[in-house]
């Protein structure tokens, strides 16, 4: 199904009837496909919605760069049109920097919350990563010295040196998109997320690794954190059944009071 506003367009699937809604968003360059297993056991009880972020899955990319404000908007735009109130959010990596930003900046009222290997807090460069920044953007200089028919070619293979495998693959659109968001530090809004809050972290985890894990848990007024010794950053993925029945037994305590 497709959803339409301000000159987007995003699409999502809806899974389960149930009385409660839980809303998945997905990490950058995720989508839906990720989640199957863990959509197939949830909408047994739940109502399951899914999205595809602008430029991944079926959603298109427009043509000017967004913010980490504007994707929750969008979610937050989402949530309206589809009178869903009060859902569980369940957000990985990417996914929950939009859950972070909707709760505790835009204070958008929610049941309960899900990280799992979350995004959001940037981290401290080494002095290696602020040297090769340093390299790359002198570097990025001496095109100005070049024929202009080599600039081009010799900015590619910078890139090709210095850019994430994520990065090179982005248009220029999504590039800027992606600097703005990785660049964005959320820890400010930790504070003001006031639902209950289960975090899962994969020990392993090195794209948002541990330590970020457990500064969320003790930023975070109601927050306890689940962690997956030996798994990586998709730890869901390599812990399909584990990781329902931990959050199945999460949103139940309701219930077994």
């Amino acid at each position: 199904m497709y959803f339409q506003i301000n000159g987007f367009t995003l699409y999502y699937e809806k899974y389960g009837n149930g009385e409660k809604n839980i809303v998945i968003l997905p990490g950058w360059g995720e989508t839906r496909k990720t989640f199957y297993h863990m959509i197939a056991f949830l909408s047994q009880t739940y109502t399951v919605y899914i999205v595809d972020y602008p430029g991944f899955g079926n959603s298109p990319f427009p043509n000017h760069d967004l913010t980490i404000y504007d994707y929750t908007n969008l979610i937050l735009d989402f949530l309206n049109e589809n009178s869903i109130v009060l859902p569980i959010i369940i957000g990985h990596s990417f996914g929950g920097r939009i859950a972070i930003t909707l709760n505790g900046y835009f204070h958008h009222k929610i049941d309960k919350l899900i990280l799992i290997g979350s995004a959001g807090i940037k981290p401290k460069k080494t002095l290696y990563q602020k040297l090769r920044q340093m390299t790359y953007k002198f570097l990025k200089r001496i095109k100005y010295l070049l024929p202009k028919k080599h600039r081009k070619k010799y900015l590619e293979s910078l890139l090709h040196l210095f850019g994430s495998s994520d990065y090179q693959q982005l248009n220029i659109n999504q590039r800027k998109t992606f600097i703005q968001i990785i660049n964005e530090d959320l820890t400010p809004y930790l504070k003001d997320i006031l639902v209950e809050t289960l975090l899962i972290w994969g020990e392993n985890d090195q794209d948002t690794p541990l330590k970020d894990g457990q500064k969320m848990a003790k930023e975070i007024p109601d927050a306890g954190l689940v962690v997956f010794k030996g798994r990586g950053h998709f730890c869901y993925l390599e812990e399909p059944a584990l990781t329902n029945l931990i959050i199945r037994q999460f949103l139940d305590e309701e219930k077994n009071m």
